[in-house]
């Protein structure tokens, strides 16, 4: 908390420091959609009526910073990017591409030289109010030229509270207001403890309790249970993995090489017992219980749950939107 606080100041000035440089973002090409016979006369294109799709739901709990809107949108097939090393040199990118949607977290990158193995596109980017500044450091990459990408970020409601007092809400208010064309939302703090009931229910743990944040990969796939038909899972490893004697050692982050290695971190945060941790294992064992309930696929390592031992019954909670 205290670290966050330190430094609100920094993402503060960092954010007016570069107002200058995020107004290009507002810079329209009007002549985007039309193109030129060389003669200086706009040539006109015929383009055959596309067939109308249904309005996408709205979903409550994701409300948009500048009009307080709830988030529209659905997706048939997603691809859910890992930021884990595994992706490394798996050349997966066009694939990954290939899917209706594509969910990244925090700031990840597609650029130097990373699009072949984790792609491009990025639909909707999940994001944590502590990468906030790393988010901003990249934000020519991530933030002007992401005028189709949805943002979702999550923090404590304390930081998100809209009386004024709120780190984080604030500078995103002011953010937006930079580049208004950033489709900007935040997790509110009703739809916050529903994740930590999810948690609960699903583990038998209660977060606070246990001194655990969920992760930002925790919030990431139950939003994208939310919004997608088909989930691809790209660099989730099984929740025994870090067990294996022979498994290789990749890092944390595939942006990072020289970074700590995953299970590393894996390990020392599901043992922590003192401060906040996440609970890395414990969700990926959620994971895979919920990959025998819905349509969701692991790559990169390749992986399928387990089936459940006969006269097992699985207890699986369904998240809000998938209730019937």
């Amino acid at each position: 908390m205290r670290t966050a606080m330190r430094h609100g100041a920094a993402v503060f000035l960092a954010i007016t420091m570069c107002t200058s440089l995020f107004f290009v973002y507002n810079v329209n090409n009007s002549d985007g959609d039309r193109s030129s016979d060389g003669s200086g006369q706009t040539a006109k294109t015929t383009k055959a009526p596309a067939r109308a799709r249904p309005a996408p739901p709205a979903l409550q709990g994701y409300t948009s910073i500048i009009d307080h809107s709830p988030l529209k949108m659905h997706c048939g097939s997603c691809a859910l990017v890992t930021s884990s090393g595994h992706l490394t040199g798996g050349g997966q990118g066009k694939e990954i591409d290939r899917a209706e949607c594509v969910i990244r977290m925090n700031d990840a990158p597609t650029g130097r030289g990373f699009a072949q193995d984790v792609g491009r596109r990025t639909s909707l980017r999940v994001i944590a109010h502590s990468s906030m500044q790393r988010v901003l450091r990249s934000r020519h990459e991530l933030l002007n030229s992401s005028q189709d990408t949805v943002f979702i970020f999550w923090g404590p409601s304390s930081y998100m509270r809209r009386d004024g007092k709120g780190l984080v809400y604030n500078n995103l208010r002011l953010m937006n207001q930079v580049l208004p064309k950033l489709k900007v939302y935040i997790i509110s703090w009703q739809k916050m403890l529903q994740f930590d009931d999810l948690f609960k229910r699903e583990t038998g743990k209660d977060r606070k309790i246990s001194n655990s944040w969920l992760s930002t990969g925790w919030f990431t796939m139950t939003i994208a249970l939310e919004l997608c038909d088909r989930i691809n899972v790209y660099g989730m490893v099984p929740p025994d993995f870090c067990k294996e004697a022979q498994r290789p050692s990749v890092p944390y982050h595939y942006y990072e090489p020289l970074g700590p290695d995953e299970c590393a971190m894996y390990i020392s945060h599901e043992r922590g017992r003192r401060g906040s941790h996440h609970r890395f294992i414990t969700e990926k064992r959620v994971f895979a219980n919920w990959a025998r309930t819905f349509n969701i696929h692991f790559y990169q390592p390749d992986w399928s749950p387990p089936p459940l031992p006969k006269n097992v019954t699985g207890t699986t909670v369904l998240p809000q939107s998938r209730r019937t």
